[in-house]
């Protein structure tokens, strides 16, 4: 039995290439996930390990028990660097002053600046011979006043900038501009893979990062033959305890690990979940594949059965079948997760996150997935029809090779699909009246989709008949190939549903995802300028950035400004609840929100008065007139005090949960008096890049600061987005690809069945445009059912979905994609004609009497 399954492996090769093809490309996502992974991951801790390169143990201050919120007491200065390095072991020690700074590019625009690990900033500390062997210089000189700065090599490439040039930055309060004396180099990863590092003379370093005569940190080094373990042991025991740790750089490379393996993992994400689909999507094709081969060889079968077969002989055979084709997949899909893993540091990298490069690392799990999935899922799809092979009898299966479906099975399908799509909208339903995307909503809606596909997947062949002659309306318009096509789809509905099954699926997922994103982007882009009337909001890029009351004057004062209007934002607390507050001027706030008060004014808001949306005074309810005992800032909460609600306004996002009077949320802020926005109304006809340009002046150009417009704002809450289009229009890809490749299989096989068929057509008169329109009519009418059946799910499913948005969104409203939809039905279609090209070709290069002596 082995030899015969070998042997029709062979024969029919090149009608399984096409589900090679299939499983291959999930098991190319597969280990070429795993390889990319290991592969990053290697390539960080083989850069990490040149930042620890001749370090043995790192000093860090650490905050005493009861120390003050704003930060510990430094205890490293230059009395503990000499000491420490005197200890027996220490070859040397480098003290270090490491921090954070925004840099400008040189047209202005900020260069990392919403992203908190990837913008370093140090001292440069030589050593004897005058050189600091951390940060080696390429080009210039080292800086030496408080008005100079180095870059590395790809700050100052990324920037623009060359040497003489002055270079813009902040670190946590005004803007600085220094003059760059020189090039640095650095192994730095985070440096490395898309960030920026500036360096600065040591005294200015310890201004802007520590104290005068304190450092961040100290390097030590060991001399030959030292143990780094107990060297740091002899260090912890001359440094106090509660102020300072020593760590060796094994337990820092270990830490730095754990980031690594984080961000890489999330890396490995969106591939694997194509891999899932494809796989998911593939099995159907092995399924109808097997299916087929299995009906044109029933007579073999049945012969087998005659002269002795055990059922389980023959079901063993269709599956060694399988495992072989799966073997053959797994290596091609190997071979293409090798290319994969190649191929995606370009694709997850960015201009400003790159990933750092190394060889590629192949380890035994790659191997072992693909060889396991492949086969896996192979064997797995290709169950069902050994089972149905084997349950052939002899007898009936010598008398035709063409069984039709039992009558009792079909209504078996039919209840069971029935009540597994009325499982899946049942759940979809329960949710009607849930208005938050809480985690088991969220698992719910999931699952009812999932059910929801299932239910439809098995209805397909029962709903093929009514759904096709509908279809078949438009086709026979077409003349005697259009009839054909439709009774050719008619003939073997099972077979015809299992094509369009995978179809189906993409469909619904792409239309489904494709619908929740433009809904979602459209609401977020709503939400981005709601209740704002201002033409421009000036605010910080993280939460310990503020600005300062003179750059809101300086605002002020700007030609073509009508009103500026300053914003403390900061957190208001009830009780266990802390909600978001604005902090503002009662007499401008009206021209630059748009307040929609149900009572009271906001012009009544001043010292200890509020006025509050009308979700917090339902939540604490609370009317216009009454108080309510409430702290502003963080760690308040045990100084609540009475505060008068003077006015409730409907639900604002620029306004937020509470408005406050500034003087009231900038006393109690993290950033005591600070500033989080400033809201400006231009003059009318005044808003221009001229005046956006004038503001940006009037906050000195501050790379920590934000200068938008409307449109600007609208255009940052939609990139949010990006992930999702990348996963509809990823998906979209794969369901065309596998969906082709199940076409041309199915069609294939449906023309060699059909070998006389055709051949009588020719011979009573059917020309080859005929018979190649015909099989294309065939291909466009299973892929129009796919598709039909896919967006029915895919919109239903989103539908349903929506009221959960609508919770987490206010602003969310059902909308359909119109322009995406007519996409992915135009590329459904395209891939049924395109799939049809050589099956159509091979059928009418057919000879009339060829075909009759051959079939």
């Amino acid at each position: 039995m082995l030899r015969t399954a070998l042997r029709n492996v062979l024969a029919h090769k090149a009608r399984l290439i096409m589900t090679v093809l299939a499983v291959g490309l999930g098991v190319a996502f597969i280990s070429g996930s795993l390889v990319f992974a290991d592969s990053t991951t290697s390539a960080y801790r083989a850069s990490m390990a040149k930042n620890y390169a001749g370090i043995a143990v790192t000093v860090d201050p650490k905050s005493p028990p009861g120390a003050p919120a704003d930060g510990p007491v430094n205890v490293l200065d230059d009395a503990l660097v000499s000491k420490l390095a005197a200890v027996p072991g220490v070859a040397a020690a480098r003290p270090t002053v490491d921090g954070s700074a925004t840099l400008a590019a040189k047209n202005g625009s900020p260069m990392r600046a919403d992203d908190a690990m990837g913008k370093l900033a140090a001292a440069y500390v030589p050593g004897a011979d005058g050189k600091d062997s951390r940060y080696p210089l390429t080009a210039g000189r080292a800086p030496r006043t408080d008005g100079e700065i180095a870059l590395d090599r790809g700050t100052a490439a990324a920037g623009k900038y060359a040497l003489g040039d002055t270079v813009t930055l902040a670190t946590n309060g005004p803007v600085l501009r220094m003059r760059l004396v020189g090039i640095v180099k650095t192994d730095d990863t985070r440096v490395t893979s898309g960030g920026t590092l500036a360096v600065f003379d040591k005294a200015t370093a310890q201004k802007l990062f520590a104290a005068p005569g304190r450092y961040t940190g100290i390097d030590l080094s060991a001399k030959p033959g030292t143990d780094q373990f107990e060297l740091a042991r002899r260090v912890g025991a001359l440094l106090p305890a509660d102020r300072a740790e020593a760590t060796t750089a094994t337990a820092k490379a270990n830490q730095q690990s754990v980031f690594i393996d984080t961000k890489t993992s999330s890396y490995s994400r969106l591939p694997m979940v194509f891999a899932v689909v494809s796989l998911f999507i593939g099995s159907f094709l092995i399924i109808n594949t097997f299916t087929m081969l299995i009906t044109r060889r029933s007579r073999e079968i049945a012969l087998l059965r005659a002269i002795g077969a055990t059922r389980r002989q023959v079901v063993g055979s269709v599956l060694a079948e399988a495992a072989l084709v799966g073997l053959v997949a797994s290596v091609l899909g190997f071979v293409l997760g090798l290319g994969v893993a190649t191929a995606l540091p370009g694709m997850l990298g960015t201009a400003d996150d790159l990933l750092p490069q190394g060889p590629l690392v192949v380890g035994p799990a790659p191997v072992l997935a693909s060889l396991a999935v492949g086969v896996g899922v192979t064997v797995l799809a290709a169950w069902l029809p050994s089972r149905r092979a084997a349950g052939i009898a002899p007898v009936e299966a010598m008398r035709t090779a063409e069984q039709p479906p039992s009558t009792t099975l079909s209504r078996i399908r039919g209840a069971v699909g029935a009540a597994v799509l009325v499982l899946g909208a049942g759940l979809l339903f329960s949710l009607s009246d849930a208005k938050d995307a809480s985690d088991e909503n969220l698992q719910t809606a999931m699952f009812g989709c999932g059910i929801l596909v299932i239910g439809l997947i098995v209805l397909a062949p029962l709903l093929a008949s009514p759904v096709i002659r509908l279809i078949g309306r438009l086709t026979s318009r077409l003349g005697v190939a259009g009839d054909l096509a439709k009774d050719n789809a008619l003939r073997d509905p099972r077979r015809t549903a299992a094509t369009a099954v995978a179809l189906m699926i993409s469909t619904a997922l792409v239309s489904g995802l494709a619908v929740i994103n433009h809904s979602s982007s459209q609401a977020l882009d709503s939400q981005a300028a709601a209740g704002l009337s201002a033409d421009y909001v000036i605010s910080t890029r993280n939460t310990t950035t503020a600005i300062d009351a003179a750059a809101a004057q300086r605002v002020a004062a700007v030609p073509g400004v009508a009103t500026a209007s300053a914003v403390a934002d900061s957190t208001i607390s009830t009780g266990a609840f802390a909600k978001e507050v604005s902090g503002v001027d009662p007499k401008t706030v009206g021209d630059v929100m748009k307040l929609r008060f149900t009572s009271g004014s906001a012009k009544d808001i001043g010292p200890g008065r509020i006025a509050v949306s009308s979700s917090f005074a339902r939540d604490n309810h609370v009317r216009t007139g009454g108080q309510i005992k409430a702290s502003i800032g963080p760690g308040q909460g045990d100084r609540a005090r009475p505060y008068t609600v003077v006015g409730i306004y409907q639900d604002n996002p620029t306004a937020q949960d509470v408005l406050a009077y500034r003087g009231d949320v900038q006393q109690h802020s993290y950033l005591r008096n600070s500033l989080q926005r400033i809201l400006v109304a231009a003059d009318r006809g005044a808003a221009s890049p001229a005046l956006e340009k004038r503001l940006r002046g009037a906050v000195d150009g501050s790379p920590l600061l934000k200068v938008q417009d409307r449109a600007q704002l609208v255009q940052e809450q939609a990139g949010v987005a990006g992930d999702l289009i990348t996963m509809v229009f990823g998906l979209l890809a794969i369901g065309v690809i596998i969906s082709a490749l199940g076409m041309i299989n199915t069609l294939a096989m449906s023309v060699s069945e059909r070998t006389r068929e055709i051949g009588v057509l020719r011979a009573i008169g059917m020309d080859r445009t005929g018979i190649r329109r015909m099989i294309r009519l065939e291909s466009l009418t299973v892929a129009a059912y796919g598709t039909l059946l896919g967006l029915v799910c895919g919109l239903f499913g989103a539908w349903k979905v929506s009221g959960l948005a609508n919770g987490a969104i206010p602003q969310y409203t059902f909308s359909l994609p119109w322009g995406t939809l007519a996409l992915v039905v135009a590329l459904s279609l395209a891939v049924g004609a395109a799939a049809a090209a050589l099956p159509a070709r091979r059928a009418a290069a057919l000879s009339p009497l060829q075909a009759v002596a051959d079939a």
